[in-house]
């Protein structure tokens, strides 16, 4: 099988159902930052050396390219075979931060991304899952979605936020505070 169909060379791809869309769709855009992100956890994985961080990254990856073809899949398509991000997915994202919250240091001011390489990377991760959130918000206002898409980006990034700072914590690497400069006058 060839890489390359030469059908998307008018700007145009085809959504699971065969409708096709420019590749600039809201809902192209919205699954293609999904596979961004899904391609910085493999950044993450290249950095990272702790067997449980890279255990839950491939289990997010997984998810990820199930939500990829959730989105990718309207709504109307009635493939039995495209599965879409579900309440349980959601709640087994909010099992592994009720897991790693407790093990951290509480926060009592606002931390700057960084930390070790993979840590950063985990920040990237959240950053990107973030504006995947707001683009697959809007695309819910315009079409019919599954319930479920938007509550799992928002508690994939707060996992990736607390993942970052339990990383950080297994290196010992510490967490560099905010520090508000006073506005010069």
């Amino acid at each position: 099988m060839k890489i390359y169909t030469k059908t998307g060379d008018k700007g145009e791809t085809s959504l699971f159902g065969g409708h096709r869309l420019q590749k600039d769709a809201l809902r192209i855009e919205a699954y293609g930052t999904v596979d961004e992100l899904n391609s910085i956890l493999g950044v993450c994985r290249s950095f990272n050396t702790d067997p449980k961080i890279d255990d839950l990254l491939i289990e997010i990856q997984n998810d990820l390219f199930t939500l990829g073809a959730d989105l990718a899949t309207p709504q109307t398509t009635k493939n039995k075979s495209i599965r879409r991000i579900q309440s349980s997915d959601v709640s087994r994202l909010e099992q592994h931060i009720d897991i790693i919250e407790p093990k951290l240091e509480s926060l009592r001011s606002f931390i700057l991304p960084g930390g070790d390489q993979t840590a950063a990377m985990l920040h990237h991760a959240r950053t990107v899952c973030r504006r995947a959130e707001r683009l697959v918000v809007r695309l819910v206002r315009e079409e019919r979605m599954g319930g479920d898409t938007v509550i799992y980006l928002n508690r994939l990034s707060d996992l990736f936020f607390v993942l970052a700072r339990w990383k950080n914590a297994r290196t010992k690497t510490p967490e560099t505070k905010w520090t508000s400069k006073p506005s010069e006058k």
